[in-house]
């Protein structure tokens, strides 16, 4: 489908809104679209540059990726110390999609900075952040065209750049949260279909943290957390938004992107208790009956995004713990684990 003509603006000024004619959809906080096809993004979480404090060991730079689309990547790379050197001479490579339902966020946002600089160190991985074209601008596919862009982007510029040197590109993970768990489940399944192409390359699993899927009919949790809105900061009515925002036009929520697409590589599926998505990612699990295949790890009384946007003590614990996955996830069939 071709994109919705609109025009972008990352700041709110009440002066001209009225020149754009009612506002048809938004979701409280992050996003405001008139009738015009004008779209407003609040500026709710701070966007910083690449630097990180020393200590932490991980070097950080922004790459350009498409040009034409302004399709770029933050690059996270762990420093090579002896001790790294000795148990792996290459890291795997994590390509990671961020949240916002499609509609907003950055892979410049302070949270995901801070998060996937704690994962790249905890992890011993190199992870590309992709900054894709957001919707309603861009509807899908455009961001899982994007992902598969990052892929053929690094299998044309693997030998070009020193960070390349280290990375292992036989054992690449397609990571994402909410909305980027579901680009990365979709771009995996694209890129089956055209596994030839990313040769030598390889996707070696996905990493999905409480993937954004959807339906018309409620579920169960939709129901339950719904009536609790204390325990997660994605609501149902925002969750009808970002897909009416980011769907083709004429599309429902049966729509083919609003459902996991059958997958191959092994999966992890990170499940939030109190998260209104979380019968529709428990039912994907379900679906595949494989252990080998599909591991899923349920945090216990934490609700969706609890990992960036979590402040108690409770949501920094299960954090460290979804670090702790993660890892053992990656790294399952290294030896030095």
């Amino acid at each position: 489908m071709g994109a919705t003509t609109v025009t972008h603006v990352t700041t709110i000024n009440p002066t001209n809104t009225n020149i754009h004619g009612p506002a048809i959809d938004e979701v409280d906080g992050l996003i405001r679209v008139y009738k015009d096809g004008h779209v407003e993004r609040f500026q709710l979480v701070p966007c910083v540059g690449p630097s990180l404090p020393l200590d932490l060991a991980v070097a950080c730079s922004d790459v350009h990726i498409d040009e034409l689309t302004n399709v770029w990547a933050r690059l996270y790379v762990p420093t090579v110390t002896k001790s790294l050197s000795v148990s792996s001479s290459k890291l795997p490579l994590l390509v990671y999609f961020h949240d916002g339902g499609f509609c907003v966020g950055s892979a410049s946002w302070s949270c995901y900075h801070e998060f996937l600089a704690r994962l790249s160190a905890s992890s011993r991985c190199i992870i590309m952040s992709v900054n894709y074209r957001l919707a309603p601008e861009n509807p899908l596919p455009a961001a899982y065209e994007d992902g598969v862009n990052a892929i053929l982007w690094l299998k044309k510029t693997r030998n070009d750049n020193l960070w390349s040197k280290l990375c292992d590109f036989g054992k690449i993970f397609l990571t994402g949260d909410s909305a980027g768990g579901n680009i990365a489940n979709h771009v995996a399944a694209r890129l089956q279909a055209v596994d030839a192409l990313i040769q030598p390359l390889k996707i070696e699993g996905t990493i999905l943290i409480q993937p954004f899927f959807g339906g018309e009919a409620r579920t169960e949790s939709e129901r339950r957390v719904e009536n609790n809105m204390k325990s997660s900061v994605l609501t149902l009515a925002a969750s009808d938004a970002w897909w009416r925002l980011a769907l083709p036009r004429g599309a429902n929520r049966e729509h083919p992107y609003c459902k996991p697409a059958k997958s191959k590589t092994r999966t992890l599926v990170c499940v939030a208790e109190m998260d209104v998505l979380m019968d529709r990612e428990m039912e994907m699990c379900d679906e595949i009956d494989n252990e080998e295949m599909i591991k899923r790890v349920v945090y216990k009384g934490v609700g969706h995004a609890f990992q960036i946007l979590g402040k108690s003590q409770l949501a920094q614990t299960m954090t460290l713990e979804m670090l702790c996955h993660i890892d053992g996830f990656i790294h399952q069939c290294d030896p030095s684990i």
